[in-house]
This record gives structure tokens, C-alpha cells and sequence, in this order.
């Protein structure tokens, strides 16, 4: 009988862990699905260029701004009923967004499905780790990372012959299958839990932190189209700084915050953060950035754009295993900071291939930059819980979450405004007054709408200004991850950090109570 219901607890453990992992396997489908298929969703929905830069945005934003606040309601209110109730939230809007009649009810929808996929992620992580015990818990959050690397690396193709044979709500309807079945058997088998110690929502510090990324990321996607100097976007600017402001001010007041300033004190907590945030410019604004270029610039079918991202992915599903085996040999510090060179050197290898290039030569570069990216992205949360006291650990794996994902939000935000500024000037001689409108167009990937607002330029104009801003984009982005490789690798090596103290941080961790671990999830 003992036997019968010890089998029986392990299978059900076995469908929680299913559950959250095909929730893992969703997600990166919701930003590169909508990448891939931009171009198809702008010919249908139509849309200004600021409002099809929402349609990634407004998605990122809710995610990265929520995230805390959902992992304390989490704690507060039940891990299981969480999950289940955003996984709910997520599958009903994005049924939602295959039906979307016009451009603005989808950007809105992407906001809704943000929110949901942040409660599905925080509850399916802590309720995770109430399920499974030292070793075996980590081998669970290792299992939904690999998850999470599949969706990353065939959401691209996967979306690609969706759109090719069904159109581009059906993207939509792959999510949503996904969320109904992990849906079913956390509902059945998943147990409810709570942290005894939680007081609830830290709701002045969430309205502040959510309004404080919203004002950033509305003023730095107005500010190509209106000017870096117009009245909206330097009030939206300025907002954002003071409410940033507040929202510390609220932190170091209230007794439980959901962001501990104090462990800003610790200088590889700092070093920990910036690698949290190197992949956001790094890897995961190509994830949107490139579809773009391939489909609606140089023309590929969304098959084709799809399959030529596996090379920047694929490499995800493979070496974060491989970066943990060599951490017997090398210092972590030393294995992340080499990973973002490899990167920087991809990124620069990118760079010199122009708009147009054969598909082939783009696959070195791409798989370079994912080479690169894939060392410290397997040993990213151990280090976030090993960084700090150990009786920190919950509260360091949620800011480095939130960080991680908040900062892809702002980078691809910051990353299209450049890009669209680097390429109005080079277009600024031959355009004059419309190049900023006719650049804004050509970031969103429609070059015919482009080409229409100056018939006299000629697409090869076009195409050649585009090109230069996104070398020199490419250029920027190299000298941003080589000096976080720099910046990390001193950062993470102070205070003669071995192997063998991370490995033991790591069980100390390990063998904490549930509830202190609960937010040592793995961070998209």
C-alpha cells in the first residue's frame, strides 16, 4: 500500500512538472511567434509603426512589470491557484488575439496575455518547488529550462509553417493548445500551497514599478516618430524617473518589499544583474529584430525567416547542459564573461553582412552569437541564488527574473528607436523630411508603405539606408556585450569565487525550506 502510494505521489509529481514545462514551452512562442508573422498581422490589421511595435512591446512590458507582484500573490493566495488562473488569463487572450479585428484590440490583447503569462510563470515555478526536493528539484528546474530552450528554438519555424498554411491567427491557436494542456493536469494533479509568512501584495510598490516601465517604454517608442525633444515624450521620460524614484522610496518603507534594495550591497549581486540583462541585448532583441529584416525586408517567406533563426536558437537546446559540466574546470565568472565575448565577436561578424547577403553567410554569425549566449545562460540562476547569503535566495532569483525579463521589455523598446534613428539619418540627405517616417516604417519591416512615402528614392535606397543602421546597430550592440563580458567577469570573480563554493552555495540552497526556495525558478 506504502509502495502504491509512494508510485502514485511520483506520477503525480511527474504532471506537475509536464504541466509547467509545456507552460515553458508557450511562452517564447508568444514573442517569436508575432515576430515572425509581423509582417502577415500588419497587412491584415494595418497599424501605424508605433502601433506594431506594441505588438511586442505590450507583451513584454506586462510580463517584466508584473512579475514580482505575482510571484507575492503567489505566496499570498495559493502557488496552484495562480498558475491555473493565469494559465487561464493566457489561453483566453490569446484565443483573443486570432480574432482581433484591428490593430489597437490586439496590442491590448497583448497586454492581457502578459499579465496571465506572468502568474502562470510565477505559480508554476513556486508550486514547482514544493513538489521536489533537494537534487531532484534542481533537475526539475533544469527539465522546464530545456523546455523553455525548445519553444526558443523552434518557435520561429514552428510559427513560420503556421502562418504558411494556416495564416497567422493560427500561431494563436498553438499557444492556446499548449496552455489547455497544461492546464489539465495541473488542475488534477498539483497541490495548493502557500507561504505562511506572506502579508499580501505590496501594492503602492507593483502601481509604481508597472507605471514606471510603462512611462519609459511609451516616451522611448514615441520618440522616433515625434522627436527625442517633444513635450510627450520628455514628460513620459521624466515620469518614468520619478517614478522609479518612488518606487524605491516605497521599498525601503514597507516591512516585506517585493525588491530588497539591500542586496544591491553586495557587488556580485550587481555582477549578477548584468548578466541577467546581457541577453536582452545581446540575443533576445534579434529574436524580434531579424524576422523583421528577413520577411518584411529582404523578402524571405516566414519559412525560411523561421528556419534561419534555429541558428541563433538552436544552440540553447544543447550547451547550457555542457557550460554546468565545465564549471569542474573553470570559475564560472570566467565561463560567462567568455560567452558573451563569443557573442560580441558574433555580433560584430554580423555586422558586416549587408541587407541582402546570401542566406547561407548569415548562419555563422547567428550561430556564433547563439554559442556565445548559451554558456552563461545555463549557470545565470545558479549564480543568482549563489551570490547572496542563502537565506536571500527567493527574493535574489525573483529580481533577477524580473530583471531579466523587464530589461528585454526596455531593451528591444530602446534597441527599435535607435535603429529607427540610425536609419532616418542615413536617409535624412535623400528623404529630408520624410525619412523619419519612411525609417519608422522600414524598422516594422514594410518596405512598400515605405517606398510609397517617396516614389522618387527607389528601393535600393531604401534598402542601403536600412542596412547601414543595422550594421551600426549591430556595431553598438558589440561594444555593449564586450564590455559586460569585461564588466561580469570582474564583477562575478571578486572575492576568489571557486568552483567548489558555488557547488556548495548551490546545496545549502538546495536544502532550505520550501517555502524561502519557492522563487528559485528558472527566469525567461
Amino acid at each position: 500500500m506504502r509502495d502504491n502510494t509512494h508510485a502514485a505521489t511520483a506520477a503525480g509529481r511527474l504532471f506537475v512538472l509536464f504541466a509547467v514545462c509545456c507552460a515553458a514551452v508557450a511562452m517564447p512562442l508568444t514573442f517569436t511567434g508575432p515576430a515572425v508573422g509581423l509582417h502577415a498581422i500588419s497587412r491584415a490589421l494595418g497599424g501605424s509603426p508605433i502601433a506594431l511595435n506594441w505588438v511586442t512591446n505590450a507583451f513584454m512590458l506586462t510580463f517584466g512589470s508584473t512579475l514580482m507582484a505575482a510571484g507575492a500573490l503567489a505566496d499570498s493566495f495559493g502557488r496552484k491557484r495562480i498558475f491555473l488562473s493565469g494559465l487561464a488569463v493566457f489561453a483566453v487572450f490569446s484565443a483573443g488575439l486570432a480574432f482581433a479585428g484591428d490593430i489597437l484590440w490586439f496590442d491590448v490583447l497583448r497586454a492581457l496575455q502578459g499579465i496571465g503569462a506572468a502568474a502562470a510563470f510565477s505559480g508554476g515555478m513556486a508550486s514547482l518547488a514544493q513538489e521536489f526536493d533537494g537534487a531532484a528539484r534542481l533537475r526539475a528546474f533544469s527539465i522546464v529550462g530545456a523546455s523553455f530552450g525548445i519553444g526558443l528554438a523552434f518557435g520561429p519555424i514552428a510559427s513560420g509553417l503556421m502562418i504558411a498554411s494556416f495564416g497567422w491567427p493560427a500561431i494563436f491557436v498553438l499557444v492556446v493548445a499548449l496552455a489547455v494542456i497544461a492546464l489539465i493536469p495541473g488542475a488534477i494533479f498539483m497541490k495548493e500551497s502557500r507561504d505562511p509568512a506572506a502579508s499580501g501584495l505590496d501594492w503602492k510598490g507593483a502601481f509604481s514599478f508597472t507605471l514606471a516601465l510603462t512611462a519609459l517604454t511609451f516616451g522611448v517608442l514615441q520618440a522616433p516618430e515625434s522627436g527625442w525633444g517633444d513635450p510627450l515624450v520628455i514628460v513620459m521620460l521624466l515620469a518614468a524617473i520619478l517614478l522609479f524614484l518612488a518606487f524605491g522610496l516605497i521599498e525601503r518603507a514597507v516591512a516585506r518589499p517585493m525588491l530588497d534594495l539591500t542586496l544591491f550591497r553586495y557587488p556580485r549581486f550587481v555582477g549578477v544583474q548584468l548578466l541577467a540583462a546581457a541577453p536582452a541585448y545581446a540575443f533576445v532583441v534579434l529574436l524580434i529584430l531579424l524576422p523583421v529584416r528577413f520577411i518584411g525586408i529582404e523578402g524571405m517567406d516566414e519559412i525560411v525567416g523561421g528556419r534561419m533563426m534555429i541558428a541563433l536558437s538552436g544552440p540553447l537546446l544543447v550547451l547550457p547542459v555542457a557550460a554546468g559540466l565545465l564549471t569542474r574546470w573553470f570559475a564560472p565568472a570566467t565561463i560567462c564573461g567568455a560567452g558573451l565575448a563569443i557573442s560580441a565577436a558574433g555580433l560584430f561578424w554580423l555586422s558586416r553582412l549587408p541587407v541582402g547577403s546570401e542566406p547561407v553567410t548569415l548562419i555563422g554569425p547567428l550561430l556564433t552569437i547563439g554559442v556565445g549566449i548559451s554558456l552563461p545562460w545555463g549557470l545565470m540562476d545558479g549564480l543568482a541564488v549563489s551570490v547572496v547569503p542563502k537565506e536571500r535566495a527567493g527574493m535574489a532569483t525573483g529580481i533577477f527574473s524580473t530583471t531579466r525579463v523587464a530589461g528585454e521589455g526596455v531593451a528591444l523598446a530602446v534597441v527599435t528607436a535607435v535603429l529607427s534613428a540610425l536609419t532616418s539619418t542615413n536617409l535624412a540627405t535623400a528623404a529630408h523630411d520624410q525619412a523619419g517616417a519612411i525609417a519608422q516604417r522600414l524598422v516594422t519591416g514594410d518596405l512598400q508603405d515605405a517606398a510609397a512615402l517617396l516614389p522618387s528614392m527607389g528601393p535600393a535606397a531604401l534598402l542601403q539606408g536600412y542596412s547601414d543602421g543595422f550594421s551600426a546597430l549591430l556595431w553598438l550592440l558589440t561594444a555593449i556585450t564586450a564590455l559586460t563580458a569585461l564588466v561580469v567577469f570582474l564583477f562575478l570573480g571578486r572575492g576568489g569565487e571557486t568552483v567548489g563554493d558555488l557547488e556548495e552555495e548551490a546545496e545549502l540552497v538546495a536544502a532550505m525550506p520550501s517555502d524561502e526556495a519557492g522563487l528559485r525558478q528558472p527566469a525567461l
